[in-house]
């Protein structure tokens, strides 16, 4: 099964990449489409995580979930 810190983290960096991705396609004039799977499956990843550990994760335990994924890799 997938670690819940690991589908967090991931999704966390997903929906801050789709930003950069959507602003780009926007000003370029095109659909944002990048942007949209970005947002979508970092989306459906942070709902995993919080969904089978309700109540662990909020904007205050963002920096928690990096920091306890990072110790365990390295």
């Amino acid at each position: 099964m997938l670690d819940t810190d690991l589908a967090f983290v991931v999704g966390v960096v997903l929906l801050v990449l789709a930003f950069p991705s959507g602003v780009g396609a926007f000003a370029d004039g095109r659909a944002p489409r990048a942007a949209a799977i970005l947002v979508m499956a970092g989306g459906a990843l942070v709902a995993l995580a919080v969904w089978q550990k309700p109540g662990l994760y909020g904007w205050d335990g963002i920096p928690a979930a990096f920091v306890r994924l990072a110790s365990r890799l390295l």
